[in-house]
């Protein structure tokens, strides 16, 4: 309880917590804010016939702002969408690439092509889901778009977009003046937000004998397993022996001390999990938009817990753990930094058999990493399919919460410690993403 009390006994840190918190309400007053034209009671009845398909997926990263028709249905996976095809093309392009290594000022300039990437994007996914929205109707019967027609095609692109664009900066403020990294805390509190309704969704449905009480039990301690997991893998890192050699200026020796390098399993953390999701929920929401035969059959093969889902997803994840941790770190310039500073490998020559060595363990450490999260990501997922759980909270939705969640109290505890103060746990400290 004091370590709790000493987050506000930091002025500039109890500050941006606050800050983080006003946010977070604007965030979620914003996913009640309906788009003009949309019978909101009509699409929450077809929501709760379809909530375990693709929908719901899409649902759940949104907030629910998605079940609601709000102005923050798209949430802010135009923005992540746009943010992957700037780095692919930064890995391609000369000239991005040049502008990436131009320090504060190019990177300024990356920004800006992003945002309007994501004006882009969020234009086309927002008139798809107009015109999806204008073929909807409730089991009942009951139209979903009260006036369907070109005017209600321009509000909704208008009003989506401009949501996303609106989430895009208050992630963007968390960022810059609040704690942890504002663009993944929203994803969290959109995750979190459904989580009263889904237990209470599923005490009803064991109360009424649907759901076997056994079977309630197992999922639970299930989740449990998943969890610790998660968090042992955001956790886990290998230690490189690093020794420094002595020097002698003037009359003082310096360095002969022994150290590590501390290189993390799953080095990419969360991002790679969002970024898969963001790539595959694309495509598949645009096909199930489009109302043909061949479009439902591929946004069909394209659903959660689908085998070409599973595949490419896993795919994906593999990919961007590697392309995530190619971008970010730079084994040559850990190797040339460790030479400068009289720092070696014991065994290792300094230089560029120190960045090979490097360069080995870190590839190595990478496969193990995307592997242990696309079984984390996957398996959940298929095990609740099969077993007819009620809501959509798998492996997915797991490392997300987890790695933020960890990732924000490492910040936090940064500030602490900085201040003189214990960390935010009284035992140890939290190893987030470093």
């Amino acid at each position: 309880m004091s370590n709790m009390q000493n987050v506000f006994k930091v002025p500039e840190l109890k500050k941006r917590i606050l800050f983080t918190f006003f946010i977070i309400a604007i965030y979620r007053l914003g996913c009640h804010i309906p788009t003009p034209g949309v019978n909101s009671v009509a699409l929450g009845e077809f929501f709760q016939k379809s909530g375990g398909t693709l929908l719901g997926f899409f649902n759940m990263f949104s907030g629910g702002a998605l079940m609601r028709a709000s102005i923050f249905a798209l949430g802010i996976m135009p923005y992540i969408s746009a943010s992957i095809i700037l780095q692919l093309l930064t890995a391609v392009i000369p000239s991005l690439e040049k502008l990436s290594k131009e320090g504060q000022e190019g990177q300024k300039k990356i920004n800006q092509y992003t945002r309007y990437g994501t004006v882009a994007l969020g234009a086309i996914q927002s008139l798809g889901i107009s015109i999806w929205l204008e073929q909807l109707a409730s089991p009942s019967g009951t139209t979903v778009v009260i006036g369907p027609g070109f005017i209600f095609k321009l509000i909704t692109v208008f009003s989506l977009t401009g949501g996303t664009v609106l989430i895009m900066w208050l992630g963007e403020m968390i960022t810059e003046r609040g704690i942890g990294n504002g663009i993944s805390l929203l994803i969290f509190i959109g995750i979190v937000a459904g989580t009263p309704g889904a237990i209470l969704s599923s005490v009803r449905l064991i109360s009424s004998g649907e759901v076997a009480p056994l079977l309630a039990v197992f999922l639970l301690i299930f989740m449990a397993i998943v969890l610790a997991a998660c968090v042992m893998l955001e956790s886990a890192h290998r230690k490189v022996p690093v020794q420094y050699a002595k020097r002698v200026v003037g009359r003082k020796v310096y360095g002969g001390q022994s150290s590590h390098l501390p290189l993390k399993v799953d080095h990419s953390g969360v991002i790679a999990v969002i970024f898969a999701s963001s790539v595959l929920m694309f495509p598949a929401t645009m096909a199930r938009f489009v109302k043909n035969d061949y479009m439902n059959t591929f946004a069909n093969w394209m659903s959660p817990g689908a085998f070409l889902h599973t595949i490419i997803y896993v795919a994906m994840i593999i990919f961007f753990c590697y392309f995530y941790t190619a971008i970010t770190f730079n084994p040559e310039d850990i190797a040339d930094n460790m030479k400068k500073s009289g720092g070696f490998v014991p065994g290792i020559r300094p230089g560029k058999k120190t960045a090979e060595y490097i360069n080995r363990i870190l590839t190595r450490l990478t496969l193990v990493g995307a592997l242990a999260v696309s079984v984390i990501a996957v398996i959940p997922t298929f095990l609740m399919k099969f077993l007819n759980v009620p809501f959509y909270y798998g492996g997915t939705s797991l490392l997300i919460i987890v790695g933020v969640a960890l990732d924000t109290v490492r910040q936090i505890e940064s500030h602490l410690m900085m201040r003189h103060y214990d960390g935010f746990m009284k035992k140890g400290r939290v190893k987030g993403r470093g």
